[in-house]
């Protein structure tokens, strides 16, 4: 199994930039697909990026297109989330996952997670 601790969260200003990373731990991490999701106060968690084993393929949710950057370094073990262009909506527990397979974009899918890091973003 893997064990996953992100990192990197805080307060910003809207229009501000955080990066995110999720570090990891246990077995190798370059055979996980990788993602982000984020959950807000009363909402349900939901999926924000994910991205292939190799890094080749990413996917994002239609509101952070443009804006967030997912990427992996399997040398380092590590996971990325560069969020730009923040916005108060994007205010969050923002959680890293990994799973075996190709990437997917339902929580149920993802069989390890960490323990979130939050990001507030004031207006």
């Amino acid at each position: 199994q893997v064990q996953l601790v992100e990192s990197g969260g805080g307060l910003v200003q809207a229009g501000g930039s955080l990066r995110l990373s999720c570090a990891a731990s246990g077995r190798t991490f370059s055979t996980y697909s990788m993602a982000w999701f984020r959950q807000a106060p009363e909402s349900e968690r939901e999926f924000v990026a994910a991205i292939s084993t190799s890094g080749a393929s990413v996917y994002y949710v239609d509101s952070v297109k443009g804006r967030f950057t997912i990427s992996r370094d399997n040398t380092k073990s590590t996971l990325y989330l560069q969020m730009n262009t923040l916005k108060p909506e994007d205010t969050a527990v923002y959680y890293c996952a990994a799973r075996s397979g190709y990437p997917q974009v339902e929580e149920y899918e993802y069989d390890y997670w960490g323990q979130g890091t939050q990001v507030t973003v004031s207006s």
